[in-house]
């Protein structure tokens, strides 16, 4: 069992690793968030203006490229995550380097042309295109130099794909503005590097946007023949993308266990992308959305088992998850094929929902 954490729950609160599970994922380079931190000696809330890489940001690395992260300047440390890893690792507990890819506000921002783009021409800029070659360089980059000689004992793998519509953003007023299959099609990535694939594959772009306009307003559909083959292209691109960071890791960091955040659907987009048809092959573990607490987690768990692979649980006890509904749910994810379990959060959980941990523990033990 595993509890995700932030370097900034670590640092400054010596009790933290006493309340940690066994192992711990750690954020090693992580997006913008206004983040609780209930428990801490000395805080209750960290504002992460930016997505950030919470190891050096060396120039050797990064000089001469048009994408580049920054460092955290809400935190005193030059090296964030190793100091709260070595915390962590000289009290016994396991780490895995948590690293989210695409998701950047502040790039997509500064470029749009290399972000996601809906058929309407709407820029996304929290959702970096993995159609990009350059989009690729920066998230194998940053992956790399995530774990450069950090103490570690495994990876996760967040954003590893596309992102679509979906987006908890600062005063979002999108929630329940589209049925699923209108928010599908605008999660169709349409900017230059996609068109340029779909051409490729015979599409004509105008006539595919034209396509998806009107389905999103409800006056066509889109043919099964190039739907199919416009996730074909999302697949390619997204294969491309695992590949190469998969492959700067395993430079940097031989033999450590790779977890990648997916979902079951092919067609899903965020943080955790639908699964290609080779995606579970490349990885050592799949990391699979499970935080309602209802039926539907128990079916995304036993299809995601059914790539053949282990099956990671990522369950929450915060709210809107209510503290007796939480056993139950992670014993029916288990029933379905969970042989792992990740739980959200340990820097976020209030005291009051903290001995959750524990008791989800004793369940699955």
């Amino acid at each position: 069992m595993t509890g995700h954490a932030y370097p900034w729950d670590v640092l400054g609160d010596p009790a933290f690793a006493d309340r940690a599970t066994e192992a711990v994922t750690l954020a090693a380079a992580y997006h913008s968030a206004r983040a609780a931190t209930p428990l801490h000696p000395d805080r209750q809330i960290v504002d992460a203006r930016y997505a950030a890489l919470y190891r050096p940001v060396r120039e050797a690395a990064w000089q001469g490229r048009v994408l580049r992260p920054k460092a955290p300047t809400w935190l005193d440390e030059k090296d964030p995550y190793r100091e709260a890893a070595e915390i962590l690792a000289n009290a016994g507990r396991r780490v895995n380097a948590w690293i989210v890819l695409t998701h950047n506000t502040r790039l997509g921002t500064h470029h749009p042309d290399l972000a996601v783009v809906n058929c309407f021409g709407e820029a996304y800029p929290y959702a970096l295109c993995p159609a990009h070659e350059q989009v690729r360089d920066y998230a194998a980059t940053l992956a790399a130099e995530a774990v450069r000689d950090a103490p570690l004992d495994g990876i996760s793998l967040e954003a590893c794909g596309q992102l679509g519509i979906n987006h908890l953003g600062h005063h979002d007023k999108t929630d329940g503005a589209w049925d699923p299959d209108a928010a599908t099609w605008l999660s169709i990535c349409c900017c230059a590097g996609c068109r340029a694939g779909w051409g490729r594959a015979g599409l004509p772009p105008a006539q595919v946007i034209r396509s998806l306009r009107e389905a999103v307003r409800g006056g066509g559909r889109v043919s099964g023949d190039v739907l199919a083959a416009l996730l074909a292209n999302r697949h390619a691109n997204t294969d491309v993308l695992r590949r190469q960071v998969l492959e700067a890791l395993r430079a940097e960091a031989p033999g450590a266990p790779v977890t990648l955040h997916a979902h079951p659907d092919p067609w899903a987009t965020g943080a955790s992308p639908g699964l290609t048809p080779t995606a579970a092959d490349d990885v050592d573990a799949l990391l699979v959305p499970a935080w309602p607490t209802t039926v539907a987690s128990a079916d995304l768990v036993r299809r995601a088992a059914a790539a053949g692979r282990p099956i990671d649980a990522y369950v929450t006890v915060l709210a809107p998850a209510e503290p007796h509904a939480i056993v139950p749910h992670v014993q029916r994810l288990a029933a379905a094929g969970a042989s792992r379990f990740s739980l959200y959060h340990l820097g976020l959980a209030p005291r009051q929902r903290h001995d959750l941990f524990a008791v989800i523990g004793a369940a699955i033990s």
